[in-house]
């Protein structure tokens, strides 16, 4: 199976070309078709080639969690279902089967919503660095003492500012968020971010991985009934925006084995990249190689069907096998308000 690095659909017009998704404006104003491709990138980096099959799995993993954590705040999704979207998306069912949302079109806040309990390292500008040289992980002082991996007292939110297509995201201070984008909002979404990463890290604990950080990304939404709701969107819980690492055999004090992006963000490394080396070292870009994919296609397969079989359930509308486990209740006073 070919890798989907790029679509282009007659009728519809792109309205946005992202890392992983194209997005597209339909027929009905209010509503987007999100298209998850199979591009991959690390340190807003896309590389040239993708991962076969990739942008199903994100799609499926990020219904699943939509569902899952729907309780505590609304999200975008609209439908999954090629059959219930616009006749104009329809005609293209063969593309978009299983990687598409038709989603709420909403006002994007310009912030990245980082909640963590773990002292993550980075390869490049890391938490971890940051916190050996001041002790301060985005400007945030933690208390002494601390390793690689540590476990934090409580969920650590770190915003960042969301940065247009081929610039670098730039971590920065809560009262820079607040400034950006007010302190009721920025204080809303901090409440809720760390509820959704504190549901969503317990349930996949309880299942033998732990989710060391993620990124949440918010809009608003403005109807006849609503006066700026604000909801999730984009992505949600993917291997894309979130770090997982196995529980067996996690000690601190030391990098982790990953479920995630980080043998990409080491391949690259190992490769020479570094900053402002974005385009390739001879300004071709970055392809990764065949033997690497192939070795990503068949872990994933090999995932699927052991440890984080567990974390999905068996009963969400998935592409990969999942064994049953039933929805987590979610507490009231966790539910948010858009009051």
């Amino acid at each position: 199976m070919a890798a989907l690095t790029t679509t282009d659909l007659e009728g519809l017009t792109l309205v946005a070309r992202g890392k992983v998704r194209d997005i597209y404006a339909t027929s009905v104003p209010t509503q987007l078709l999100f298209v998850a491709t199979d591009r991959i990138s690390a340190y807003d980096v896309i590389l040239n080639n993708g991962i076969p099959g990739k942008g199903s799995i994100l799609t499926q993993l990020s219904l699943y969690w939509f569902d899952k954590l729907r309780d505590i705040i609304p999200n975008h999704l609209i439908t999954v279902a090629v059959d219930e979207m616009p006749e104009d998306v329809r005609k293209h069912r063969e593309e978009v089967q299983g990687r598409s949302m038709l989603v709420r079109k909403a006002e994007v806040i310009p912030l990245e919503a980082i909640p963590s309990l773990q002292l993550l390292l980075y390869a490049i500008g890391s938490a971890w660095q940051e916190y050996k040289r001041s002790g301060t992980v985005h400007g945030i002082t933690l208390s002494a003492g601390l390793v690689e991996s540590s476990k934090l007292p409580e969920p650590l939110f770190t915003p960042s500012t969301k940065a247009e297509q081929g610039a670098h995201d730039e971590n920065i201070h809560p009262d820079q968020a607040r400034r950006l984008i007010g302190s009721d909002l920025y204080e809303r979404i901090s409440t809720v971010a760390v509820k959704l990463y504190t549901v969503a890290a317990a349930h996949c604990h309880a299942n033998g991985v732990i989710l060391a950080d993620t990124k949440f990304e918010f809009g608003l939404l403005s109807d006849a009934t609503h006066d700026k709701e604000l909801i999730l969107i984009d992505e949600v819980l993917t291997p894309d925006s979130s770090r997982y690492w196995p529980l067996d055999g996690y000690q601190a004090g030391r990098p982790q084995p990953s479920f995630d992006k980080q043998y990409l963000r080491d391949w690259l490394v190992a490769k020479g990249f570094k900053k402002g080396l974005e385009g390739g070292l001879n300004g071709e870009g970055w392809t990764i190689e065949e033997e690497v994919v192939k070795e990503r296609v068949e872990w994933a397969k090999s995932l699927s069907s052991k440890r984080l079989k567990d974390v999905v359930p068996s009963n969400s509308p998935q592409i990969l096998p999942m064994s049953s486990n039933p929805r987590t209740p979610i507490p009231e006073e966790w539910r948010i308000s858009n009051g």
